[in-house]
């Protein structure tokens, strides 16, 4: 097995594999008794709240799954970024991907706690130290009218936010969310603010906002926080007999939910106070929701609706849920006669849908032959359907937003009327084929589809901006009559398979392109004018698919073949084509674009699956790039050893500097360390990798022996939110403390405290100019309480703040090397930045 597939496995990257209402994902699942009982409770209950912070897992599960469960008001959480800066501990994902990994697990957070999610168009570049840094990254006015969006379209009552709009918030993206929100609610009812957005919405008014205060290093306390204003307590950690639990729990649950970051929570089962400080409008007591009408008396005429929801609780039966179903289905009549334009109607009709479903136990899912297709092409259906009790139910029609109907086999443009009156418990199966339009888009996420602006995506659309992933590229819609009312059920079409270990798997179904490529690997550093071997990996979106290859390189730069021809006979086929790449003396840093040439078209996407098995698999189509680097690069370190971390491609760029990589596990430590010119460990390693426990002595002996070790970034257990503490008490051989320190402007100068140090003049001289071109930061979780043995290599700051010294530490430690760094080489190095891999080469090389 090569290193990068050895790399891959370890870090479970797959190359190649197989209104605002939030979108349902997999089969519905069945909804017990007392969940139905307080979901009819919530029919009498109209009001909503809208929480506003900047990441996900920034938002407090436990008063949103208050909000939502206990409240039962329509409930939102709006993350103003995706989290695309954030660290990742379960994968190599970085940028952009991380941020689509983030954003499912806010969806399997809201699926938990009951909250629909929104999110803006910002993105996250890293860690900020104050408002107006990150409001003039994103561009104030775009990310103000994305609040305002959101706020207009979901009408809250009441709009809280989870940071203050100071520095307390510890972050600028924190403080900045809590500064957006206090504009938004300002400014969200003038119709002067943001007009293009008043074709679709209608000024609206907030009746408060309010910052949900919490006291730093003590989340779960109940302790009264110190601020002067308007402030109240609400206990949100109460138990829910009807669902079996209490709102601690859920929060843990869909806390949980967040495990790229690391942050799995124990169930708080105690009392819980959630304080709340009036920042704007109508005074508050008690309450925060004080003064919202949250009966029907807001809505004109619907003296009855009251009185028959009334009716159903009084008259519900958890035994046989079923027999609610003739009061729902009257209730829904009744709604149809109010004012539909009314957003608490049409949501109120939606819920009673929803009951009727729920009551009856109603199935329905359409599952396609295969999860990809390619535009026009031709899919199999099967849907499957069932009803679980005795009750008039009758199956009219099945329609797909191609606009094709079934009735055993599809019927183009026809509408059919099937009229199968269901049995209980028997399964009707309805096999059929669907044509996807030529003209329908590729499943790339719509915030992705256009390159990214001064930290803001681009969305033309103004429809999406908020929603958190696309709508369905398939959609199904079941209409049944029911107590003679008809009844229309829409989900998306969504592949499933049967996994012999986790039983049923479910993934979304995507359009793709007919052909993509990707490039083995991310980054083509050269040190000289040698030529290197580029190969790509060409795979099939559909069957038959044949055509050339190219590769487009910037002037400078040699590529032979002109082009390779391909044929691929089967959906999923692959074939290799290699290139030789060769620099001239003209040749500068740059990209290789594959460009891919059919029949039909002119094709310059590659595939990129993020699979984990806590959220669907996601696929993006990003260009099929690749950097290329020219770098004035020496390396003595030839036989590198790499412990891997919580996932980073340092590895491949070792190998692109010329090294022999090596990973090394239990079994490799377990070995003769001594062949290792340097070992050097992936970020995040000690708080992941309990095999360090047993091995750090031995590491310590290589060190003290003569080896080279270089540690990357490890976060400080116990502080903050975060949860993985380290493995072992001392990370070194001398003593040092890791913070949460760093260094965000990814220019900041960088002050050499001793010029003449080993590790920046042996092999490479290192100077200012390395340190151009970073990107997103300078370093993270910097060392600090050094031991005198070691030394300080450099001094950086931020603007307005003091020195930190910690971003490298260097020891002498018997005959060896010891250095712990919190640089980020595990952006930069994939990034393509030469400066990077230069005082890399000179971290692994200094022993030799």
């Amino acid at each position: 097995m090569t290193l990068r597939n050895t790399l891959l496995f370890f870090l479970g990257y797959l190359l190649f594999s197989t209104t605002f209402a939030q979108v349902p994902y997999g089969p519905i699942k069945p909804t017990p008794a007392g969940e139905i009982l307080s979901n009819i409770k919530k029919l009498n209950v109209l009001g909503s709240v809208l929480y506003v912070a900047a990441h996900p897992d920034d938002e407090n599960t436990l008063l949103l799954a208050y909000m939502a469960k206990e409240r039962l008001v329509r409930t939102g959480y709006m993350a103003l970024t995706r989290g695309d800066g954030g660290q990742n501990l379960i994968g190599s994902e970085q940028g952009e991907n991380i941020g689509v990994i983030r954003t499912q697990e806010l969806l399997a957070a809201r699926r938990i706690d009951g909250p629909d999610q929104f999110f803006s168009r910002a993105y996250d570049f890293g860690f900020s130290k104050s408002t107006n840094e990150a409001i003039r990254t994103w561009g104030q006015d775009k990310v103000l009218a994305d609040v305002v969006w959101v706020i207009r379209k979901y009408q809250p009552d009441v709009i809280i936010t989870r940071f203050p709009p100071d520095a307390r918030a510890g972050h600028g993206h924190h403080s900045a969310s809590g500064f957006l929100a206090e504009e938004a609610f300002k400014i969200s009812n003038d119709p002067t603010k943001f007009p293009e957005q008043l074709t679709y919405v209608k000024p609206w008014q907030a009746k408060r906002i309010l910052w949900n205060v919490f006291i730093p290093g003590a989340f779960l306390s109940n302790k009264k926080p110190e601020e002067a204003g308007n402030l109240i307590g609400i206990e949100t950690g109460l138990y829910n007999p009807l669902l079996g639990k209490s709102y601690g729990e859920i929060a843990a649950e869909s806390r949980s939910q967040h495990k790229s970051q690391g942050f799995g929570a124990s169930a708080n089962r105690n009392a819980r106070i959630d304080y709340l400080l009036l920042k704007g409008g109508d005074p508050v007591q008690k309450d925060p929701l004080d003064g919202v009408d949250l009966s029907w008396k807001r809505v004109s005429g619907s003296e009855a609706v009251q009185s028959q929801v009334t009716q159903l609780l009084n008259g519900f039966r958890t035994d046989q849920p079923a027999a609610s179903v003739p009061a729902l289905v009257q209730l829904y009549s009744a709604l149809n006669k109010l004012d539909t334009t009314n957003l608490y109607v049409k949501s109120k009709r939606q819920d009673v849908q929803t009951l009727i479903q729920q009551c009856l136990g109603l199935y329905f899912e359409t599952n396609p032959a295969t999860y990809a297709v390619t535009p026009g092409a031709t899919v199999g259906l099967s849907t499957n359907i069932v009803s679980r009790v005795e009750a008039p139910v009758t199956l009219i029609s099945v329609r797909y937003s191609t606009g094709e109907s079934t009735r055993g086999e599809s019927t183009p443009g026809r509408d059919t009327t099937l009229n199968l009156v269901l049995k209980p418990n028997d399964v009707v199966l309805l096999p059929t084929r669907v044509t996807i339009p030529a003209n329908q888009k590729i499943s790339q996420p719509y915030w992705l589809e256009r390159p990214m602006i001064k930290g803001m995506f681009q969305v033309d659309n103004q429809q999406l901006i908020g929603l958190p992933e696309n709508p369905p590229a398939l959609t199904a819609s079941y209409t049944f009559d029911i107590n003679g009312q008809r009844f229309t059920f829409t989900r998306p079409v969504v592949y499933k398979s049967t996994d012999p270990v986790d039983g049923e798997i479910y993934r979304p179904f995507i359009v793709q392109p007919e052909v993509m490529a990707n490039f083995t690997e991310r980054v083509y550093a050269f040190s000289d004018n040698a030529s290197k071997t580029v190969e790509i990996v060409v795979k099939a979106g559909r069957a038959n698919v044949t055509g050339t290859l190219k590769v487009d390189a910037p002037a400078g730069w040699s590529i032979e073949p002109k082009s390779a021809p391909f044929s691929l006979a089967n959906k999923d086929d692959e074939q290799r084509a290699t290139f030789t790449l060769t620099p001239t003396a003209q040749a500068k840093n740059g990209s290789l674009q594959a460009v891919m040439t059919t029949a039909t078209g002119t094709f310059t996407t590659s595939l990129r699956q993020i699979a984990y098995k806590h959220i669907p698999t996601q696929t993006l189509f990003p260009p099929a790039e690749a950097k290329l680097v020219r770098l004035d690069v020496k390396v003595t370190a030839k036989n590198v050893g790499y412990i891997v971390g919580a996932g980073d491609d340092v590895p491949a760029a070792l190998q692109q500097m010329g090294c022999h990589v090596t990973l090394l596990g239990p079994a490799q430590l377990s070995g003769n360390l001594s062949i290792y010119d340097a070992i050097v460990v992936g970020v995040r390693a000690y708080n992941t990798d309990d095999f360090l426990t047993i091995y750090q002595p031995k590491l310590m002996d290589y060190v003290k022996n003569g080896g080279t070790m270089v540690i990357q970034y490890v976060t400080p257990g116990g502080s903050g939110f975060i949860q993985n503490g380290l493995k072992v008490s001392q990370l070194g051989p001398y003593p040092f403390k890791v913070v949460n320190e760093r260094v965000t402007e990814e220019d900041a100068p960088m002050t050499f405290l001793n010029p003449q140090h080993r590790l920046l003049n042996y092999p490479n001289k290192i100077t200012e100019a390395d340190f151009n071109d970073w990107i997103q930061e300078r370093g993270i979780y910097f060392a600090q309480d050094w031991d005198k043995a070691y030394e300080p290599i450099f001094s950086a700051h931020d603007q307005n703040e003091a020195p930190k010294q910690g971003s490298l530490i260097y020891a002498k430690y018997g005959k060896g090397h010891f250095m712990y760094t919190g640089l980020v080489f595990f952006r930069e190095l994939p990034a393509g930045v030469p400066g990077a891999y230069r005082l890399f080469a000179n971290l692994i090389s200094v022993g030799k």
